[in-house]
């Protein structure tokens, strides 16, 4: 625990109020990273600090395992995910993501989400799964397309600005795909109670 404490201590607080993930797993601040190799690094560094390693210890180690723990843990669910990912990176280099000093959305994005929105809409109300399936792919398509930019704008142009733009489209369709899979969980829910 002492090397994770140290090397907690040691990490820059970026932004003076966003806690340094990747330094905590040893990772260089990229988008792009080896998914096993983070989950290797997390499972190292919990098996330092989780609080049952700990538990003949006195209280305030026993309380500092359990803050660490929850660090890596929280650390983890952000890097692990690729949305959360991206924004921790815009975060973290001073990017707001919503709320004031967020960058507006294009037009064009704006009337993409009308269109998809309107076209879910109608879809579910008219039963039509064929309509919700190909909403589903032109989604998942346009989430692949915009993995693949935040990739280039985080990683090779480092402009976190434009990437700040990306990423809450990212997060628009991540909520989008949620209500598809919504609609389609809740059809099949009354196929098969036959309402």
């Amino acid at each position: 625990m002492r090397r994770v404490v140290s090397s907690l201590k040691c990490a820059a607080q970026v932004s003076s109020s966003i806690p340094e993930y990747f330094a905590l797993f040893g990772l260089e601040p990229r988008f792009a990273i080896d998914p096993d190799g983070l989950t290797r690094a997390y499972r190292e560094v919990l098996s330092q600090v989780h609080p049952d390693r700990h538990a003949g210890a006195g209280a305030a180690e026993r309380r500092a395992a359990m803050q660490l723990a929850s660090h890596a843990n929280e650390a983890y669910r952000t890097l692990k995910s690729e949305s959360g990912r991206a924004a921790y990176l815009c975060r973290s280099n001073g990017i707001a993501l919503d709320g004031p000093g967020a960058a507006p959305m294009a037009a064009t994005f704006l009337e993409r989400q009308m269109h998809w929105h309107e076209t879910l809409e109608a879809a579910s109300a008219a039963h039509d799964a064929a309509a919700i399936a190909e909403l589903s792919r032109e989604v998942a398509q346009a989430r692949s397309q915009l993995l693949a930019s935040i990739a280039r704008l985080l990683d090779e142009r480092a402009d976190y600005a434009e990437a700040g733009v990306a990423v809450r489209g990212l997060l628009f369709l991540e909520k989008l795909a949620a209500e598809i899979d919504r609609v389609v969980a809740d059809r099949e829910e009354s196929a098969a109670s036959g309402t």
